[in-house]
C-alpha cells in the first residue's frame, strides 16, 4: 500500500467549506471539493485522526480506485484491476454496503453492487490462489459512488456514520444530526466566551456540540470505528495513541454560558442525560421553558436553534404563532445574534425581520434554510482576557 493515500470525506450539502476548514486545521491537504464531499491527501494515520477529530464529516472513506466506466464490463475490469490484496487479508469479510449513481450510464445499485463483489472475488482468487474465501475475519465494507460516469471506490473506515457520537440515546421528534449541528455552529462567529441559547433544544444537540467544541472534546473519542479492526493496514496502538492525545487536549477548567430550553419536560430530561453521557452536563443549563418566556439580561449572546417546521399538516397551523413568538423573543434580546435552521417558508415573515444571509442546507433529504441574523460585535476585551477564545469560531461578524 502507498504511503500517500487519498480519503473521501462525505459531509452535508452546504457544509463543504466548513468540513474543508476542519481538515486543513488537522494538517492535511485538500485535493478536491465537490457537492457533499471533500477529498483529502494523507498518510494512514490520517484515517485515525479524521475519524476521531472531525465534527462535520459523515464518514471517512479510504479511496482505493477511481476510473471512468460506461458499461458493466468496464466496471468489472476496472474493479478487478484494483490491488485488493493490498487492503484485504484472505479472510476479510467484504461487500458493497452502498452504491449510488448520478447522471451516469450505469444506474442500477444492485447490479453495481453484485458486479463489484464478483470482480473483487476474481482478483482475490488470483492473488491468494484459492477458489473459496471463508470471510470470517474483519469487515471491509465498500462504497461505490458514480457521478457523470466516473466511479469512485472507497473502503468505509468509520462503520456507523460519524454523527453517532455515542451520547444521544434519547431523541426528540425531529432531531438534528450531530454533524449538521456542529457545522451550523461553525458557520457562526460563536466562541466559548459568548452566551449560547437554544430555545428549541430537543435532545440537546446544539448545546452539547457547542460545549464539546468549547471544551475541545474530540467527537469520536469514546466510540468505535470499523478501521480499528484493520490490523493488516495499521496497528491498534495508533488508535490508542490518538485517543490519548485527544484526551490530553481537553480543556478541563473551561467555563461557558450555554442554555437549552424546551417546552416538553421529558425531552429536557433526555437532553440532560445526553449531556451527561457527552461529559458536558456541567457546562449546560437545561430548563423547561416555552419560547415566549425567553429573556436574558446580558447582551451579545447567540441563539442557534432548530424550531419546528410543521412536518405534519396539522402542525402547520401553529407555526405562524410560534414564529411570531420567536421574533418577539429575539426583539427583547439586546444586541444578540440569531441563527435559525428551518424548512418553514414563511419563517422571516413571522419572525418579523429579513435575514442578513440565508444558506440552503439539506437536513437529510429535506431542503432547509439557515437564516442568519447577526447582531453587533461586543466591545473588544482587554488583551489579557482574549486568549484561547476561538473555539467554534466561523465566519466573521
Amino acid at each position: 500500500m502507498k504511503n500517500q493515500l487519498e480519503y473521501v470525506v462525505p459531509c452535508h450539502f452546504g457544509l463543504e467549506a466548513v468540513c474543508k476548514r476542519e481538515i486543513t486545521d488537522l494538517g492535511y491537504a485538500i485535493t478536491k471539493v465537490e457537492d457533499g464531499k471533500v477529498t483529502v491527501a494523507g498518510d494512514i494515520e490520517a484515517m485515525v485522526k479524521a475519524n476521531i477529530s472531525l465534527r462535520t464529516a459523515q464518514r471517512i472513506l479510504l479511496k482505493v480506485g477511481e476510473f471512468r466506466a460506461l458499461s458493466f464490463e468496464e466496471l468489472f475490469q476496472n474493479i478487478k484491476a484494483i490491488p485488493w490484496e493490498d487492503y484485504l487479508p484472505e479472510n476479510a469479510r467484504f461487500w458493497v454496503t452502498k452504491a449510488t449513481s448520478v447522471k451516469s450510464r450505469l444506474f442500477s445499485p444492485s447490479d453495481i453492487q453484485s458486479i463489484t463483489k464478483k470482480a473483487m472475488v476474481e482478483r482475490m482468487k488470483e492473488h491468494y490462489h484459492t477458489g473459496w474465501f471463508p470471510e470470517d475475519g474483519a469487515d471491509y465494507p465498500v462504497r461505490i459512488a458514480i457521478y457523470k460516469d466516473v466511479v469512485t471506490v472507497g473502503l468505509d473506515s468509520s462503520g456507523e456514520s460519524l454523527h453517532k457520537r455515542g451520547y444521544r440515546k434519547m431523541v426528540s421528534k425531529a432531531p438534528i444530526e450531530e454533524t449538521l449541528a456542529a457545522g451550523l455552529i461553525r458557520l457562526t462567529p460563536w466562541n466559548r466566551n459568548r452566551i449560547l441559547v437554544d430555545p428549541f433544544c430537543g435532545s440537546g444537540t446544539f448545546p452539547i456540540e457547542a460545549a464539546m467544541m468549547g471544551a475541545n472534546i474530540a467527537p469520536g473519542m469514546t466510540r468505535q470505528f470499523q478501521g480499528q479492526d484493520w490490523t493488516n493496514l495499521l496497528p491498534a496502538r495508533m488508535w490508542q495513541d490518538a485517543r490519548e492525545e485527544a484526551e490530553a487536549a481537553i480543556l478541563r477548567d473551561v467555563d461557558m454560558d450555554i442554555q437549552g430550553y424546551d417546552i416538553d419536560p421529558q425531552i429536557v430530561k433526555a437532553a440532560r442525560e445526553n449531556a451527561r453521557r457527552a461529559g458536558v452536563d456541567h457546562l449546560i443549563h437545561f430548563q423547561q421553558r416555552a419560547v415566549h418566556q425567553l429573556r436574558h439580561p446580558k447582551k451579545y449572546g447567540f441563539i442557534i436553534t432548530n424550531p419546528p417546521y410543521g412536518e405534519r399538516l396539522e402542525d402547520k397551523e401553529d407555526l405562524p404563532i410560534l414564529y411570531r413568538e420567536m421574533g418577539e423573543a429575539f426583539a427583547r434580546l439586546d444586541g444578540w445574534s440569531e441563527y435559525v435552521i428551518t424548512a418553514y417558508e414563511d419563517a422571516e415573515k413571522y419572525i418579523g425581520k429579513k435575514a442578513a444571509k440565508n444558506r440552503k442546507i439539506y437536513n437529510g433529504m429535506m431542503k432547509t434554510y439557515f437564516y442568519q441574523f447577526p447582531g453587533p460585535k461586543p466591545p473588544k476585551r482587554k488583551i489579557h482576557d482574549e486568549g484561547g477564545d476561538k473555539a467554534g469560531s466561523g465566519e466573521k461578524q
